[in-house]
């Protein structure tokens, strides 16, 4: 029965590959990308959104001990307090419209007794890829209007340390409120709060990001065509093999294909005629 093909063990294993790409594109890849593009609009909303926008308290955007979220970040609010420059912590190696830099991060305690995580902006490099002097914060208590920012991970959950590059400053692989709270034994809450330009106590202000829609959407429908087309593929090499002469039809013996050499004699001998 022609349909044997199907069962013998090349056969099965380029069928176990086809069919789970397919299925990887269609369930895996494809959503991860939907989901990338769905970020990416709500965070470029988020962003026009607050170009508008009036900052609004803290408290009123993030009640006490609430995270920062899809639906939050990025807006705008208005902070007042005292820094605490003693506890403060470095981001390592970060990277700013393609520079090395180090991002400043000090702690600050509101005027209603809260510890909230100020990002200061970066700093650049010196000569010697070490975190130059950083200007202190203003003393006293101050008003800033920050953007709202979710804590990045540290997949190894690294604790902050101090090193030369730093000129034994604390530094961490992540903006994350744990981090520096843990190092400076702080209750610090959840997410951190960028500072914008002109801000007191902002230093190199970090960019926001573009607001296109990037090739995430697009990726997502190549995916798609991928996973289809490997499907299409093998279901058009399984009715090919079902035709007589099929590649993997052993009753089928196709005629050995001449070389080069015995077409060149055949032609000579055409030409000059059998020898007597």
């Amino acid at each position: 029965m022609r349909l044997r093909f199907l069962l013998r063990p090349g056969w099965l294993a380029l069928t176990a590959v086809v069919f789970t790409f397919a299925v990887c594109c269609f369930t895996l890849l494809s959503p991860w990308q939907f989901s990338r593009n769905t970020e990416r609009e709500q965070q470029n909303a988020a962003l026009e959104a607050s170009f508008t926008a009036a900052p609004v308290p803290l408290a009123q955007l993030l009640p006490p001990g609430s995270a920062p979220g899809r639906h939050t970040e990025w807006h705008l609010v208005s902070i007042t307090g005292q820094y605490l420059p003693d506890k403060e912590v470095v981001a390592r190696l970060r990277t700013v419209q393609g520079e090395g830099a180090f991002e400043v991060l000090t702690p600050m305690r509101t005027t209603d007794g809260t510890i909230v995580l100020i990002d200061r902006g970066y700093v650049g490099l010196d000569s010697k890829s070490a975190a130059p002097p950083i200007a202190p914060p203003p003393s006293g208590t101050v008003s800033v209007t920050a953007r709202v920012r979710a804590d990045e991970t540290d997949p190894k959950n690294r604790d902050a340390f101090a090193d030369a590059s730093t000129g034994g400053k604390l530094q961490s692989y992540v903006v994350d409120s744990r981090v520096v709270a843990r190092a400076g034994r702080l209750d610090i809450r959840p997410g951190y709060f960028q500072l914008d330009v002109g801000q007191p106590g902002v230093l190199g202000a970090l960019p926001l990001p573009q607001t296109d829609s990037g090739p995430f959407l697009s990726y997502a429908l190549q995916w798609i065509a991928f996973g289809a087309m490997a499907l299409l593929g093998w279901l058009y090499f399984t009715v090919r093999e079902l035709k007589p002469g099929g590649a993997l039809d052993a009753s089928s013996s196709p005629s050995r294909r001449k070389s080069v050499a015995e077409i060149l004699a055949e032609d000579e001998y055409a030409e000059s005629g059998p020898q007597r």
